[in-house]
């Protein structure tokens, strides 16, 4: 069984690392270059 200073621990870890990521994600959303579509021409 998982005692609850373990748990505690494996709570804390996983928190951290999706904020983290949440924060990484953000920061690479931001930065993005968005590029115009360009559109067909009709014929």
């Amino acid at each position: 069984m998982i005692s609850d200073d373990d748990l505690y621990k494996l709570a804390i870890f996983l928190g951290s690392i999706s904020m983290i990521l949440i924060v990484v994600y953000h920061f690479l959303e931001v930065n993005t270059e968005t590029k115009p579509v360009a559109v067909p021409k009709k014929s």
